[in-house]
């Protein structure tokens, strides 16, 4: 396979460590990411490579060469524009430059001699858990019955609440520890233990990041009762890993390191907290765009949401803030908000049933294993179906006996970056910062980081009154600072739905939701008498500026306290008898509070709105059929501006313009249109930021709608015909570079794939699956280039008329084990939409019941 490098002059500086194969263990919207360079194993002269497994080699292959990854399509990356929606340089500025998993590993494992896939594979299959009989415990009170249903689903029945979390860590454990210990070396700053020195920085940032607040106000946020559930929780974690002390998931084995005991505090960490919340990262961008166009453009190009003009600190130098500079510290922990979640929820008006319909998609990362983990957790006061975190206790979207609920991010504004003055005011190296005209001592925390292969470095953890130092301009005398919630009691990421469980009514979902801090979330609710409600949750900071622009920490710019839960936006029963939230602006009209200004593209909302305002008699199967849905509102707004401009010049008959002509705007993929589309949608974007901006496209991360503003009432129209038609010159050519130009082999999922890879070895990668849909379609498929990156990690439609003919589907499966039946078996149902049941009552999980597991307490 041929293959040209692709211009990379205007990528972002933190990718400037080159091309990077994700290890997808974040915890929200987005991958939290350690690159490896696993494909350098398979490097071979000549054509493309084969999938033939984590270092193995055909017999008579080339040798390896650690010198060949530009040549290796495992190794390349996306294409740099459009792709799957115009937000290009935005997103890809919240992409990561990550520690080299294999910086260390890697040496030892070219030089070493390799095992095959088929034997990888073997001793991958030697170390399944055991999902049936039984298995004597310590730490358990009573015996515990787990029934994985046969599509993978532990259901999990225990006599005290103990009891149950113990299993559900236990349970999870079995199935996902690997993924499991990376997210609690990468939340303790403990990886380059396991990896090197490539993650000495990111372990620094973790542990300026943990929390060091009162522990009694920590836990008391979540629950009443949250630390007796974690420390359960976490006792069965560590009853599993005592278990296969000796013969851990092979990924432990292939990276030369063993599973440790976790701590309590383990579920606390704060690594993922500033990622969750990650505004920041706007305000330096913005900052950036004011310095090459000034305010005026900026706000044109890139505006608030609602409107409101931007107010840049008096005295503040922008041009002095370097983004590459802070962006590298910055995008160490940080991974791209994603925007893709989808949720609404129909009152019983609208339902074939006379009860509530609840749907709900929220998105992640596309990797190997799920980034969901679906259980069953039935007790004393609990019996509750969804996903979660596999790493948490509890379930964040899914349903108990009375209530449905689920989630999609609100994106509230809880970052602030602050420019501090910093300088040095003592001995021993004292150093101070300066606001409201004092110099006050840092705070200073000295760490030790642990370093495979290295001795240990000592790290100086500073810190000011707003928060941790993560960057310094050492010649001007300025530290950069981000302040973030997550640094206040009961921000460790989805805990609170320890609460969410078990809410039985309105009143007590509102309750639970004031207990719900990061990230921030539009809650969907519906129970069984045939209410809905929906709340946007979250820790939302009082301030008297914007927060779109960096400021000075000097005092003029300080926070004022958070907006109480009672003053957060929220519905129940409206009128319209429907609800809908896609990470767009959701602020009902003549609410006094800005809680965010940069929101996703209403189009996904826009479209979910269209199809159910005039709808009735609504079904579950309704509700997978509009999930699914694949129509593109842009497409429909900036298309026919095209087809004009080709009727006018006569150009309607050529062949291109004809596709586009005969389109619906479904970005099916095996379409042409869809392909043809979001071409040309890339090589417009690049042409109009240039002629707006007077700069290359990359330093404009202008959201869709404001292309669309832009274009349909570019003047004169003279000019705009020339502008859309050129792109779409430029569109086909690219297009015909790649596959060929003839047409009949066009189609969308041509470019537009899925691929899953396994983070360590090649051998137990998935292949790739052709997709429909793009980022503003319902079915929202984003990435980066043509390449779908994120998406659906987990779909539920809940029938509160029947809790067993409610649906799901999650992705590739539920165990993270190479070799497991439930590895892969639910990427067929994904790629193809459709999905498995949920089921909830005791008599079809019998039936249904595929592995029966007895764990019983140790004598």
């Amino acid at each position: 396979m041929d293959w040209e490098p692709e211009d990379r002059e205007h990528r972002d500086p933190r990718e400037a460590m080159g091309h990077l194969a994700w290890v997808c263990v974040e915890r929200d919207h987005g991958p939290l990411s350690v690159p490896t360079h696993r494909a350098v194993w398979n490097c071979r002269s000549g054509d493309d490579v084969g999938r033939t497994g984590a270092g193995s080699r055909e017999p008579g292959a080339a040798p390896l060469d650690p010198k060949c990854p530009s040549s290796n399509p495992r190794l390349r990356a996306g294409v740099p524009g459009v792709g799957a929606g115009w937000e290009t340089s935005r997103r890809r500025s919240r992409s990561m430059i990550k520690p080299a998993l294999w910086s260390f590993v890697l040496p030892a494992l070219l030089s070493a001699q390799l095992p095959s896939r088929a034997e990888l594979l073997d001793s991958a299959r030697g170390r399944l858990a055991q999902l049936d009989g039984t298995i004597t415990v310590p730490g358990l009170d009573s015996v515990v019955e787990v029934r994985r249903d046969r599509w993978g689903v532990p259901h999990i029945y225990a006599k005290t609440q103990q009891d149950l979390f113990f299993a559900q860590g236990f349970v999870a454990a079995q199935d996902r520890l690997w993924q499991m210990e990376m997210w609690r070396r990468i939340g303790e700053g403990r990886l380059a233990e396991v990896v090197g020195p490539g993650a000495v920085e990111r372990d620094r940032i973790a542990r300026l990041l943990a929390y060091r607040g009162d522990m009694t106000s920590e836990w008391a946020s979540y629950a009443p009762d949250a630390r007796e559930i974690v420390r359960a929780f976490v006792d069965g974690v560590n009853a599993w890993i005592a278990h296969i002390r000796t013969h851990p998931p092979i990924e432990f084995t292939l990276l030369g390191s063993a599973p440790e005991p976790w701590s309590y505090e383990v579920p606390l960490q704060r690594m993922a907290a500033l990622a969750m919340t990650g505004n920041a990262l706007d305000e330096l961008e913005r900052a950036r765009l004011v310095h090459l166009v000034g305010v005026e453009r900026t706000e044109a190009l890139w505006p608030p949401d609602p409107a409101r003009l931007l107010d840049p600190a008096p005295g503040l130098d922008l041009a002095g803030i370097d983004l590459g500079a802070l962006g590298q510290a910055y995008g160490d922990v940080s991974y791209r908000r994603l925007e893709g979640s989808n949720n609404w929820v129909v009152s019983a008006a609208r339902t074939a049933t006379g009860k509530p319909l609840l749907a709900n998609d929220p998105h992640r990362a596309i990797g190997v294993p799920s980034l969901r983990y679906v259980m069953h957790l039935v007790g004393p006061g609990w019996n509750v179906i969804g996903a979660g975190e596999p790493a948490l206790p509890g379930i964040a979207a899914g349903h108990n006996e009375r209530v449905g609920f689920g989630f999609t991010i609100v994106g509230m504004d809880q970052q602030d970056v602050y420019v501090e003055e910093v300088g040095p005011c003592g001995a021993d190296g004292q150093r101070c910062y300066r606001t409201r005209g004092v110099w006050i001592p840092m705070r200073v925390v000295v760490d030790t980081i642990r370093v495979r292969g290295e001795r240990p470095r000592v790290v100086r953890l500073e810190y000011t009154e707003h928060g941790p130092i993560l960057a310094e301009d050492r010649a001007r005398g300025r530290a950069f600072v981000v302040r973030f919630v997550g640094s206040e009691p009961g921000t460790a990421g989805y805990l609170a739905q320890l609460s969410i469980d078990r809410a039985r009514d309105w009143p007590g979902f509102l309750e639970a939701a004031a207990r719900w801090k990061l990230p921030t979330e539009n809650l969907v609710y519906a129970d069984v008498d045939g209410h809905i409600g929906w709340i946007a949750a979250g820790l939302m900071p009082v301030r008297g500026w914007s927060g779109l622009l960096p400021v000075p920490g000097d005092g003029r710019y300080e926070w004022q306290g958070m907006l109480p839960p009672r003053e957060l936006p929220q519905a129940y029963d409206p009128p319209s008898g429907m609800i809908v939230t896609a990470n767009h602006n959701i602020l009902p009209p003549g609410y006094p509070h800005a809680l965010n200004y940069d929101w996703a593209p209403p189009y996904r909302a826009q479209r979910i709105d269209q199809v159910l305002r005039g709808a009735t008699h609504l079904t579950v199967n309704d509700l997978e059929r509009l999930q699914l849905d694949e129509y593109s509102v842009p497409a429909s707004q900036l298309v026919p501006v095209l087809l004009a401009a080709a009727r006018r010049h006569g150009a309607a008959a050529r062949s291109d313009i004809a596709i586009l002509d005969r389109w619906d705007f479904t970005m099916r993929r095996d379409l042409a249109a869809p392909l043809l589309y979001e071409a040309w949608l890339k090589a417009l974007a690049t042409r109009l930021a240039r002629i707006e901006a007077g700069v290359a496209v990359d330093d404009v991360p202008s959201p869709l709608p404001t292309l669309v503003r832009l274009v349909t009432a570019f003047e004169p129209i003279a000019a705009r015909d020339s502008l859309v038609l050129t792109a779409l010159d430029e569109a086909i050519a690219d297009l015909s570079r790649r596959l060929g130009a003839d047409r009949s082999h066009w189609s969308w999922g041509a470019l537009h794939r899925a691929t899953f890879r396994h983070p360590v070895a090649a051998a137990f990668d998935l292949g790739d699956v052709p997709r429909g849909g793009d980022a503003n379609t319902v079915n929202a498929t984003a990435g980066e280039g043509y390449e779908q990156r994120w998406g659906a990690s987990y779909r539920q439609i809940l029938d509160l008329a029947d809790w067993d003919r409610s649906v799901a589907t999650s992705v590739p499966g539920q165990s993270g084990q190479p070799g497991s039946p439930y590895y892969d078996d639910l990427l067929p149902l994904w790629a193809e939409g459709k999905y498995f049941p949920l089921i909830y009552s005791r008599a079809r999980i019998e039936r249904e019941t595929a592995h029966r597991l007895v764990l019983r307490p140790a004598p």
